[in-house]
């Protein structure tokens, strides 16, 4: 089961409204660097023209370049993405998501293995390499926000304290299925 990393599709309201701030805003950047400086930089028509230019590249441009390239740059990405895996050791579910180490948020892949959660970072971050947490010492799994603001992190608490912070698709199913791992490896050892 994998998954999948899913591509936002903004309405063209959304991209007009943006379009709109973006233009405004960028405007009165430039207007207030003119206000200030001792020359006169920009005529009002170049403030105009160029606000424009900004808001409609950034409000409709840029979105639509994003949703055409992005996600077919990073499935690519995504699919070369393979965890080293144990002797007879398989991978039950797998999808994209990015592990805190320090204040790097490193992308990459996460896999549920019927062994061990798995994070497989790719290849375009700085700190690289893969990290494997035996269900066997995670103390708890919690839910929490990305900068206190989106919901879409898990924190994995080890038995040691340790702390790894996720942000994946799809929280509440990974929640409910890393759960559903740490409640077999208990009731294992119970018996």
């Amino acid at each position: 089961m994998e998954i999948v990393n899913k591509v936002i599709k903004i309405s063209w309201k959304y991209r007009i409204i943006f379009a709109i701030g973006t233009a405004f805003f960028y405007t009165l950047l430039l207007w207030t660097f003119d206000y200030f400086s001792e020359e006169k930089l920009y005529s009002i028509n170049s403030l105009i023209f160029q606000g424009l230019f900004f808001g409609i590249f950034f409000g409709i441009g840029f979105p639509y370049v994003s949703e055409k390239f992005a996600g077919k740059f990073s499935e690519k990405m995504g699919m070369k993405i393979k965890p080293e895996l144990e002797l007879n050791e398989e991978i039950e579910i797998e999808g994209p998501a990015n592990l805190f180490r320090g204040i790097e948020g490193v992308g990459g892949k996460i896999f549920l293995t019927n062994k061990k959660l798995i994070f497989k970072s790719h290849k375009i971050n700085i700190q690289k390499g893969q990290t494997d947490i035996e269900y066997s010492t995670i103390r708890e799994i919690v839910k929490r926000k990305t900068g206190k603001l989106i919901d879409n992190g898990i924190r994995i608490i080890m038995n040691n304290g340790k702390e790894y912070d996720f942000v994946v698709n799809e929280r509440d199913l990974w929640f409910e299925k890393i759960t559903e791992r740490l409640n077999k490896k208990t009731q294992y050892n119970n018996v």
